[in-house]
């Protein structure tokens, strides 16, 4: 009797330990984007994050979603992708308020205009939508007609999850170009880089495609490299360059 108890305890205790990591699969990913909407929103300033991250996390997640029409994967999985774009188009919409609100150049950048000299600079969310779901209808397209194709499923799955890894890079060349991790959230890169371990693990105890973890590792070794930033330029720091010299080194980075 005390034996089966034990087994139903650690059956248990199993179950719980599944839901956990579950949870953490799900909205682990969402969880460092918190501290930094916070900030945001109470400063009415987004010089210090770059919203190509969010451009970065879109594409890779719809690549994603489309590379398992393909190859099945976990719907944990799926639903991270998904929860995971809610999230970059919740911080879209933050950051573009934030930039309209305290710019002074009061003429519309839209990407019906097709300039790519503004490219993911628009003025307004809605742009930043259509290009979404533009995005998205083509690679939809083309993912129908080439789905037979284990070349094309192959390298689709390996273009989502290297978007992916290559998250940190847009806010690590912003910081570079700002000589400065002023405005950054430090809290959102360490629940980046633990949730990227985090997830690299999962991913090899799951034997999930290849794809998946070894991108996994550059992802972790790209938020070493930001935390080495944060680190270089709070000792050494920087002459601030000029905001205005260049898009890339625009404060609100849209």
């Amino acid at each position: 009797m005390d034996g089966e108890l034990f087994d139903q305890v650690v059956a248990a205790v199993n179950q719980l330990v599944s839901w956990v990591a579950a949870g953490a699969m799900v909205f682990g990913g969402v969880v460092p984007y918190v501290p930094q909407y916070r900030d945001i929103r109470r400063t009415q300033n987004a010089e210090g994050f770059s919203t190509y991250v969010c451009l970065v996390l879109l594409v890779a997640n719809i690549l994603r979603i489309l590379f398992r029409f393909g190859r099945y994967f976990e719907t944990l999985l799926l639903w991270q992708s998904i929860i995971m774009i809610a999230t970059m188009l919740i911080m879209l919409n933050l950051c573009t308020n934030v930039r309209m609100a305290t710019e002074l150049n009061t003429k519309r950048r839209a990407f019906l205009d097709f300039d790519w000299n503004y490219f993911w600079l628009w003025s307004h969310f809605v742009d930043y939508m259509q290009c979404v779901l533009a995005f998205t209808l083509v690679a939809a397209y083309i993912t129908y007609v080439l789905l037979d194709s284990v070349l094309f499923v192959e390298t689709l799955g390996f273009l989502a999850v290297f978007a992916e890894a290559m998250l940190g890079t847009p806010q690590l060349y912003c910081n570079y170009q700002n000589k400065s991790t002023e405005g950054m959230s430090i809290k959102m890169v360490l629940m980046w880089t633990s949730g990227d371990t985090f997830k690299t693990g999962y991913f090899l105890l799951t034997q999930a495609p290849v794809q998946f973890w070894t991108c996994g590792l550059l992802q972790v070794m790209v938020d070493i490299a930001i935390l080495l930033q944060v680190y270089y330029y709070s000792r050494y720091p920087q002459k601030p360059v000029s905001h205005t010299a260049s898009h890339t080194t625009s404060a609100k980075a849209l």
